[in-house]
């Protein structure tokens, strides 16, 4: 009769650890879905800016059709863009044109001094920083819950909820060296 108990005794204890375990793992594949939502809702933001800052530059630099409308190509690219990778490349190429935009600013001393232009501008940079901090943090719970998934003993229980790893939301080579390269003016 002990015996069984003991036995009984196990079970109940094996059954805890494992939904322990699937709950952890729940937990964090949440967190990394309210986290990606964040990063969603700052990009939503910085799209939103985007039409005003060119409808303003539009007012001076009437003759760089070509810059303006690279610009509403790639806010249209980054918006229509799903999932972390997708939308990590097409907001590579975002900054990039915005780079090119800003760079053109420099060529038109009216539309530096213009008071709408510089609040966009200043806009525009603090949603940067928001996304920046919000990809982190997307990106520290997506490392989270990929260990999670990956250790002993997550790597048993992950299978039955059907959990497998979560992309990251990284800007690729190619569109970083857009981003980081020094646009160029012409005159």
């Amino acid at each position: 009769m002990s015996g069984i108990l003991i036995f009984l005794g196990l079970i109940v204890v094996v059954v805890v650890f494992v939904i322990t375990i699937y709950n952890r793992i729940v937990a964090l594949s949440q967190r990394t879905e309210q986290a990606f939502a964040d990063v969603d809702v700052q990009l939503k933001q910085r799209h939103d800016l985007i039409p005003n800052l060119v409808e303003t530059v539009k007012g001076y630099a009437t003759h760089e059709k070509e810059t303006l409308n690279a610009v509403i190509e790639a806010r249209n690219n980054a918006q229509a863009a799903h999932g972390p990778a997708e939308q990590g490349a097409a907001e590579g190429v975002l900054g990039a044109a915005l780079g090119r935009l800003f760079a053109l600013a420099e060529a038109y001393p009216d539309l530096k001094a213009n008071t709408n232009f510089l609040e966009l501008q200043s806009e525009l940079s603090d949603v940067e920083n928001k996304i920046a901090a919000a990809r982190r943090f997307f990106n520290n719970a997506v490392q989270e819950f990929n260990t999670a998934i990956q250790q002993i003993p997550g790597n048993f229980v992950a299978p039955l909820g059907g959990f497998t790893k979560k992309e990251f939301f990284e800007i690729p080579e190619a569109s970083r060296a857009q981003v980081e390269a020094a646009p160029e003016v012409k005159f």
